[in-house]
């Protein structure tokens, strides 16, 4: 499966996910129509499928305008939210995986950054893509705007759990931003200080996405509440102890 990564508004993504040699296509969280058009249009494609994360309207606001262009389109959402996403065709939950472009986008329930936001898994022998919404992004976690930092844990615990080859696809470029924030609080970390530097001489505005979970792992302090170094600098036991304390912190 191909992804691309199209930009709109400030700093979304909106994914388009395409099948070699195929002529449809399929979408995760169209913030934003007419750029979206103008690209399905260019490579004549037909849409097959929009696949959403979450209700905010930088993730849903294309819906309307593409289903209206693309009447048979399926508008796959979580169950949980299917009273704040208009025009949802299918409604899913965690353990469910609708197929899409032939293939199985398997569905978490990932709450923290809303109450019913959701993450797909499409996996293969590499490890697969993820597309992630705003549960995680480079080196930091989603605002949590409806969920608490245990919601957030138990979501990222689900998430660090998949292969460490596995792709992720997050819908903001934030990743400089976020790595330059982690590597002054977390200095000792030579791994994430190298991946400042590799971003530093990218330069601002240059597309980060997919990050890497292996990569996450190493650098993103949210996913490392069992380090035991970094448990010691902050003097908290390993797990949810050390979680909430970086929800405090950063």
């Amino acid at each position: 499966m191909d992804v691309t990564a199209i930009p709109v508004l400030s700093d979304n993504y909106v994914f388009a996910l395409l099948e070699p040699r195929g002529a449809t296509a399929a979408l995760v969280d169209p913030g934003e129509a007419e750029p979206v058009l103008e690209f399905l249009e260019r490579r004549t494609l037909a849409l097959e499928a929009i696949l959403v994360t979450h209700h905010h309207g930088d993730h849903v606001a294309g819906i309307g305008t593409l289903c209206r262009r693309f009447p048979a389109a399926r508008v796959i959402g979580a169950s949980a939210d299917a009273h704040r996403i208009r025009g949802l065709t299918e409604r899913v939950r965690e353990g469910d995986a609708p197929v899409v472009l032939g293939r199985r986008f398997e569905v978490l329930e990932v709450p923290g950054h809303t109450r019913g936001h959701i993450a797909y898994v499409a996996r293969d022998g590499e490890g697969g893509d993820l597309f992630s919404g705003d549960t995680v992004f480079g080196a930091t976690i989603g605002n949590l705007f409806e969920g608490t930092p245990d919601d957030i844990y138990a979501s990222l615990h689900k998430i660090r759990a998949l292969p460490p080859a596995t792709r992720l696809w997050c819908a903001h470029e934030y990743t400089l931003q976020y790595v330059r924030e982690a590597a002054a609080f977390d200095p000792e970390n030579r791994v994430l200080v190298e991946r400042l530097a590799r971003l530093e001489r990218l330069g601002p505005g240059a597309p980060t996405v997919p990050l890497t979970l292996a990569e996450e792992r190493a650098t993103n302090p949210f996913f490392r509440w069992d380090e035991p170094e970094l448990c010691a600098r902050l003097d908290t036991a390993p797990g949810l102890d050390t979680f909430r304390r970086l929800c405090e912190l950063l």
